[in-house]
């Protein structure tokens, strides 16, 4: 690490830091060689015993120091590794007033798209599903879950379930959902989305790579036939340091005449 990288650590006793705790002032530090460039993606910061001798600091302030980057998602922490400053992440912008692939999104942006299946079966169903679905207790659901990938960074993941009816056979589905429901006529061609802010811990925390804690966008999508069907229930968790929805809002002729006037 260079001598520039090293003054980080160099904490400013002689005013107090302006009365701020040696915790938030190291964190300061960090945060700011981080912006300036003076460390940058994929670097890795000296050991927790390092930071403490050479900011003259226990390791319990480094810790809570390089904790809170981990949370806001500045620094990443690697098990057996170390402590690194998170690669930069380009934002991706969807559009909220069109029905499309998570592939055809990526490609539109030369971006590689996968996924990793996590499911394909077949379920009772819940209530929100027998609800939203139209099902009976009686009747099964299709449930397929995959972890959605752009340029090898875990992007969202997306839980789908429509009626047996509508796929009888979950893995049938090898890399688009909607190309085998086109194969069928169940393709939709229009949904409703419900799009809600949450905190994401456990096991989708650990899929999507983020620290638990982490701001995410829940999202709810029904999704409808020309004929007014339901035929698919998919409920989401997109990354909220990834991710942007942007909709395009226009006034109605009436409100246009208002604004006008």
């Amino acid at each position: 690490m260079s001598d520039t990288a090293e003054r980080m650590f160099l904490l400013d006793r002689a005013s107090g830091g302006g009365g701020a705790p040696l915790y938030l002032q190291l964190k300061k530090n960090i945060e700011d060689a981080v912006r300036h460039g003076v460390i940058g993606p994929g670097d890795a910061l000296p050991s927790e015993r390092d930071i403490a001798l050479k900011a003259d600091v226990s390791r319990v302030t480094v810790r809570k120091a390089v904790q809170d980057l981990v949370k806001s998602g500045l620094l990443v922490q690697r098990h057996g590794s170390g402590t690194f400053v998170a690669p930069r992440r380009e934002r991706v912008e969807q559009s909220l007033s069109r029905l499309t692939s998570f592939t055809d999104d990526m490609a539109r942006r030369g971006m590689t798209a996968s996924s990793v299946w996590l499911d394909k079966g077949i379920y009772p169903p819940s209530p929100d599903e027998m609800m939203v679905l139209g099902l009976s207790a009686k009747e099964m659901v299709a449930r397929v879950s995959r972890l959605r990938i752009a340029n090898d960074i875990p992007m969202a993941i997306e839980r789908a379930s429509l009626s047996v009816a509508a796929l009888p056979d979950p893995g049938s589905v090898v890399s688009s959902l909607y190309a085998t429901l086109e194969e069928t006529g169940n393709r939709p061609i229009r949904a409703v989305q419900r799009i809600s802010a949450v905190n994401l811990a456990g096991a989708d925390a650990r899929l999507l790579e983020v620290p638990d804690g982490s701001a995410c966008l829940h999202i709810e999508r029904i999704s409808y036939l020309a004929s007014g069907k339901v035929i698919e229930f998919t409920r989401s968790i997109y990354r909220g340091d990834a991710y942007d929805f942007v909709a395009e809002l226009r006034l109605s002729g009436q409100d246009r005449d208002s604004a006008e006037a």
